[in-house]
């Protein structure tokens, strides 16, 4: 039996939007964007909400539009996929790496102390969809003494008044926050991905919430000013140019081409619709998974539902305790004869060429590199059938004992 790891979730109903798509004459960023916005908007309660075409581009423009240089320090995690770093890289700026927790998200001590007077932004990653301590991050960007030594370098930044909060919610559309409240709206900005192997795609996209003090700023406002930035800074988007008489435009500043087009919002559209759907499917797996390997002392079972937090149930990293590195990968090797396509998430950000290249060492982060060196992500997405999460369950349990007797 053949197990794919994670292909995208395509029925019926993806198929007519992307064909009512296609048979509108319009393909480029025009009213399924608007809708696939105004879904996830009720979803999460943002205040204000812009699709883009990655969580990369998304990223890289809210750190631009924060006014970072050189000088500036952007805290991100060592366990996280390279974008996160990246992006603050393109944005002009300098990352600043913390470890992480047992959790496998970010460490709020650490960026206590890893907070200095150029620090300008953190950006927490809701690793596997399991979100972040917001409560503590926020309430520790907001005490006296870390907004005593914040030294804004923009006019963003001064309006702002403090550090920036960004949440890395790659993973995490559909998580819960807290009981209620559902991750997009608990930091200053949100930032998801709509990937092709994401619960919700769009083959290639991004989502930005935003969520800044209503004190300081318009989040109505701002969202109209960053979709002009996102279309290279033009007054008018192509759908409003095609009306007729409508074609004169201005370019207002240095923008980026990061739009996402209908043809690929309509593929999210049709998945956003039954996303409560999708994500039990999701979470019946995981609690299977969770019976199955909670019999056995080898085992760490993911983060789910812990402290009014909710995963989003997009991956299932399970650890194994007393492995070493190499027999993790031996597992994998072993699982892969079998069929059966597992993952890592992720390499540390450390252990990558280009960042030790930048100084960077892996020995400054102990519990990323432990949890990535003994994980194993399996397969968890709505098309799994019992039996093939059975063969899963199964596979996985009979390469341990190969590998580890």
């Amino acid at each position: 039996m053949k197990v794919n790891f994670s292909p995208p979730y395509i029925d019926q109903s993806v198929i007519d939007e992307v064909v009512d798509t296609l048979k509108s004459g319009w393909i480029t960023t025009g009213p399924k964007v608007n809708a696939l916005e105004s879904e996830i908007k009720n979803l999460t309660s943002a205040k204000e909400v812009l699709c883009v075409n990655s969580w990369t581009s998304g990223a890289i423009m809210m750190l631009k539009w924060l006014g970072l240089n050189e000088d500036d320090e952007v805290i991100v995690p060592a366990y996280t996929y390279a974008a996160t770093a990246l992006a603050v890289i393109h944005a002009g700026a300098k990352p600043v790496m913390v470890d992480v927790k047992d959790d496998f998200n970010i460490d709020v001590d650490c960026i206590r102390r890893a907070i200095t007077p150029k620090t300008k932004a953190v950006v927490a990653v809701d690793i596997a969809g399991f979100p972040c301590d917001y409560d503590r991050i926020m309430e520790l960007v907001q005490e006296p003494e870390i907004i005593q030594q914040f030294n804004p370098s923009s006019d963003i930044q001064k309006k702002i008044g403090r550090i920036l909060i960004i949440n890395d919610a790659a993973h995490s559309l559909g998580a819960f926050f807290n009981e209620k409240i559902r991750t997009g709206s608990e930091t200053d900005i949100s930032i998801f991905s709509l990937h092709a192997v994401k619960n919700i795609t769009t083959a290639e996209g991004g989502v930005i919430c935003l969520n800044l003090p209503e004190s300081s700023f318009d989040n109505v406002a701002l969202k109209a000013e960053l979709k002009i930035m996102a279309l290279n800074c033009q007054t008018k988007d192509a759908f409003s140019k095609m009306k007729a008489g409508n074609w004169k435009y201005d370019i207002v500043g240095l923008g980026m081409k990061i739009n996402m087009p209908d043809v690929n919002a309509a593929i999210g559209l049709a998945q956003m619709r039954k996303i409560h759907t999708l994500i039990a499917k999701r979470k019946r797996i995981f609690e299977k998974y969770n019976k199955a390997f909670g019999r056995y002392d080898w085992t760490v079972l993911p983060p789910m539902n812990s402290g009014g937090k909710e995963t989003s149930y997009h991956l299932y990293p399970i650890r194994i305790k007393g492995v070493t590195e190499n027999q993790r990968n031996e597992i994998i090797r072993k699982m892969a004869e079998k069929e059966v396509s597992v993952n890592v998430h992720f390499i540390p950000l450390p252990m990558l060429t280009y960042f030790k290249s930048l100084g960077f060492h892996i020995a400054d982060y102990p519990v990323a590199y432990q949890n990535y060196a003994c994980e194993i992500s399996l397969p968890v997405h709505a098309q799994l059938t019992d039996d093939e999460v059975d063969f899963v369950i199964d596979s996985f349990i009979h390469s341990y004992n190969e590998v580890m007797g």
